[in-house]
């Protein structure tokens, strides 16, 4: 790894460090709050996969977190607590509709793969919505945390507060790492290539379809990872986990944040929910926090305009690699 690498790494390593012993100093309230932050961290890093490093703007990417939540509550309801069978079943589930939606999406490109991937989208949506299997539009209940457990000896009981705050942080810096090892790779070098000139690489003898399909997949399981855990978390889940609009909501966090940067996801993750927390306290905006939405709209405008290049941008450590690069990251980091 070279020196700006190196330079890199550290606030990341610095930022897990920290969260790791936040728990310990931070209230109930505030840790429930990092808690969900990591988990939309772990949501916008899949997205990023997609988008910022494959070139793949896909506004249905909330299908597969929904998915994902909603499996883990069924198989509680079906009285299947094993976190050893509920993880897996939770991120197959989201990886098989990508799969499918990836095979027939992929064939199209620009406007026409953004339209149907928001179509497969909702059709998800509205099978959670208008049929008994999803509870309808109230949704269903999480009736049993998963637990893992070895030779009748309990490991890991997600309901139990700080494990799950643990088990969150360990998946995301696993995310991140992977994600981070995986675009140096030869798999992540073509992705790169694909986002710069599909056409060239065809041309050079890759298969860009697989390489496509096989990246879309990845990135609906690790949604899934977030979908698993934010079901644990509320214990609750409806069909608005699948809507158009929370697929916006993570599109805008990883352009808050810098599309082309893991880091910027996570930023963007971090910016987006506090932005969100912020405007809704009647402490600070009285009754009018009621129109919260307006204030976040009024916020994000402001930050694309001032930072087009995202937070990202206000720390970014350049390289000669960069230019090289058209401006991103190599390793997109």
């Amino acid at each position: 790894m070279s020196r700006a690498d190196l330079l890199r790494l550290v606030p990341v390593l610095v930022a897990f460090a920290a969260l790791a012993f936040f728990p310990l100093a931070g209230s109930a309230f505030y840790t429930q709050l990092v808690l969900k932050i990591m988990i939309f961290a772990i949501f916008a890093l899949s997205l990023e996969l997609l988008v910022g490093q494959t070139g793949l703007v896909s506004f249905g990417h909330a299908a597969f977190f929904g998915i994902a939540a909603y499996v883990t509550v069924l198989m509680t309801k079906a009285e299947i607590t094993s976190l050893w069978l509920v993880l897996p079943a939770a991120l197959l589930a989201s990886a098989a509709y990508a799969l499918a939606v990836g095979a027939l999406s992929l064939r199209t490109r620009g406007i026409y793969f953004i339209m149907i991937t928001l179509a497969f989208a909702q059709m998800a949506y509205f099978v959670f919505h208008d049929t008994p299997v999803g509870g309808g539009s109230d949704g269903i209940y999480l009736m049993g945390s998963p637990i893992a457990a070895v030779g009748g000896a309990t490991l890991l009981d997600l309901g139990h507060g700080p494990t799950l705050y643990y088990v969150a942080l360990v998946l995301l810096v696993a995310t991140f790492g992977f994600l981070a090892v995986m675009l140096r790779s030869r798999f992540g070098r073509a992705l790169a290539g694909i986002k710069a000139n599909e056409q060239r690489m065809r041309a050079a003898g890759f298969r860009t379809y697989g390489y496509k399909l096989a990246a879309f997949v990845l990135s609906a399981a690790l949604a899934g990872i977030a979908g698993f855990l934010f079901a644990v978390k509320d214990g609750l889940v409806n069909p608005e986990l699948l809507s158009w609009h929370f697929s916006g909501s993570v599109l805008l966090m990883i352009i808050l944040g810098g599309i082309g940067h893991l880091r910027g996801a996570m930023l963007g993750a971090l910016a987006l929910t506090l932005l969100q927390e912020l405007f809704q306290s009647e402490a600070l905006f009285g009754s009018f926090a009621k129109h919260w939405q307006l204030l976040l709209g009024l916020a994000i405008i402001a930050c694309v305009a001032l930072m087009p290049n995202g937070l990202i941008g206000l720390v970014r450590i350049p390289r000669a690699a960069d230019r090289a690069a058209g401006g991103v990251d190599g390793d997109g980091a």
